[in-house]
């Protein structure tokens, strides 16, 4: 190897060791109209989202309570006063991350100037929370983070970037974000996993708590649960009505026939039937 060669070979691995050392690039904040975009944290940057998958908020019956609390909620913060983060758990397909943004949508449908933005981010980059929100700090937006179906396993640590997120750390929370999040369990980890920590550790109740404190650090606490059957009627008349599919004694029979097969009764469920049903009358939906 000449002397060329062997320099030019130094200078690439100088060049390499530069590259582990310096630090990451600012995550990019793009300036659009859009108001909704999913978080990519490997590239560490916000992609538009230009036609969002959700339903109007009328649509979602049989959770009142929630649907009014959170859309306060979400308004207070659009309009710049105090509001909490929110968990919104209990059983799949009941309208949790249908209700996230739905209200989105309704809350910006006075908005046309100052859209209230919602970014998802997916549980495996929740790690990455730091630098998304050192990216929206500065910005004069205002940020609803939303993270559907959240849980932590045993060995996940990535937890303690939520839990500085919610609330603690030097900074704080930035004052123009906002944290959502849906989950089928009420603690954020499966009570198999609690019950085990606690037979295991030398002291139980420390050993939990660190994680289970994660969802007291949640402002809002709604719960959601399976429909009764009236409730599930309602949620099918009222899709069958809005999409214009007839609203006979049939239907009825038809929809509870599909809930029995299906071993439930939800707003999924409903929403499966309706699509069945449109599909067997030949009548396209949006």
């Amino acid at each position: 190897m000449n002397n060329a060669e062997s320099q030019d070979g130094l200078l690439q691995r100088v060049a390499d060791a530069l590259e582990r050392l310096a630090p990451p690039p600012e995550a990019a904040v793009p300036d659009t109209d859009h108001d909704a975009f999913l978080w990519d944290g490997k590239a560490q940057c916000l992609r538009p989202v230009p036609d969002v998958n959700r339903i109007p908020l009328e649509l979602l019956r049989g959770i009142d309570r929630a649907r009014s609390i959170l859309l306060e909620n979400t308004r207070r913060f659009a309009d710049g006063f105090p509001a909490n983060n929110a968990l919104l758990w209990g059983a799949r397909g009941t309208g949790k991350s249908s209700l996230v943004k739905a209200v989105h949508a309704a809350v910006n449908a006075d908005r046309a100037r100052d859209p209230l933005r919602l970014v998802e981010i997916a549980r495996e980059d929740i790690e990455t929370l730091p630098a998304l929100l050192q990216a929206l700090r500065p910005r004069p937006e205002r940020y609803v983070l939303f993270c559907d179906d959240l849980s932590f396993e045993a060995s996940d640590a990535s937890y303690r970037s939520l839990k500085a997120m919610l609330e603690g750390g030097v900074e704080g929370r930035p004052a123009n974000t906002l944290f959502y999040a849906t989950s089928n369990r009420r603690h954020l980890m499966a009570r198999s996993m609690i019950e085990n920590e606690r037979s295991t550790s030398i002291s139980p109740s420390e050993a939990v708590e660190e994680k289970v404190s994660m969802s007291d650090r949640f402002g809002l606490w709604l719960g959601f649960h399976s429909c009764s059957q009236d409730d599930y009627l309602e949620i099918v008349l009222g899709y069958a009505a809005y999409y214009g599919l007839p609203t006979d004694d049939s239907l009825r029979r038809a929809a509870l026939e599909w809930s029995v097969t299906r071993g439930a009764r939800s707003g999924r469920v409903a929403w499966q039937f309706i699509q069945d049903r449109a599909g067997q009358l030949k009548i396209a939906l949006p």
